[in-house]
């Protein structure tokens, strides 16, 4: 490829070699397709494991106008509308759709506090199998505690980046949202508001699930 006129040759090709390198960077957020009943190729560690994929309903509520507000936070999850609210200083900055547990895994209902913050947290029991051969997906819905990896498949620990424990096994993070709660039990969030609700949180916020 010929270097612009316009550019030093050194700076041209710079410039060639960004484009090249930007082009083979994955840019969807993190997140996992556990749950979500897609296939797709497999994608190993390297390449940052299993992504989820859009909401499956339109995001009409989700927005954050924290940014610069002062005063103590507290977030609560109202599990009958699917959503979660932020506060700062006793007023209204945020509020994001969710994804709560399911009938058989329920997001207790309580006052809470969070006790861990994990940017880049996997489930150490929950995920996906996908066939390396094929990358079909084999089974989205993974326990392994109980389940066996088939010959010829490989497992994936369910992501959760943006991870915010509240209770034992539970908490807030980015994942994929069907429209209704699905989870076993954790709160998943569209990948731009768990990072808001990540970066505006500390050790000892409280949340209360309604």
């Amino acid at each position: 490829m010929k270097p612009p006129t316009s550019l030093p040759a050194h700076c041209a090709a710079t410039a060639i070699i960004a484009c090249a390198l930007a082009a083979c960077v994955d840019s969807r957020p993190p997140g996992s397709d556990y749950l979500a009943d897609v296939g797709g190729p497999v994608r190993h560690e390297a390449s940052g494991g299993p992504h989820h994929p859009p909401p499956a309903i339109p995001d009409d509520i989700s927005y954050w106008d924290g940014d610069g507000v002062g005063g103590s936070a507290l977030i609560k999850i109202n599990r009958d509308q699917q959503k979660a609210s932020f506060y700062k200083g006793g007023v209204l900055v945020g509020v994001s759709r969710i994804s709560s547990g399911n009938e058989d895994h329920d997001t207790p209902k309580g006052v809470y506090k969070i006790k861990e913050k994990d940017k880049d947290h996997k489930s150490s029991i929950y995920g996906v199998f996908k066939d390396v051969a094929s990358g079909q997906m084999l089974n989205d819905n993974v326990d392994i505690r109980v389940d066996k990896v088939p010959p010829g498949a490989v497992f994936y620990n369910a992501p959760m980046p943006n991870f915010m424990r509240f209770a034992d096994g539970i908490g807030m993070h980015t994942g994929y949202l069907p429209g209704y709660a699905a989870s076993h039990g954790c709160v998943r969030m569209p990948h731009q508001m768990a990072e808001k609700f990540f970066d505006n949180v500390q050790i000892g916020t409280p949340v209360i699930v309604e």
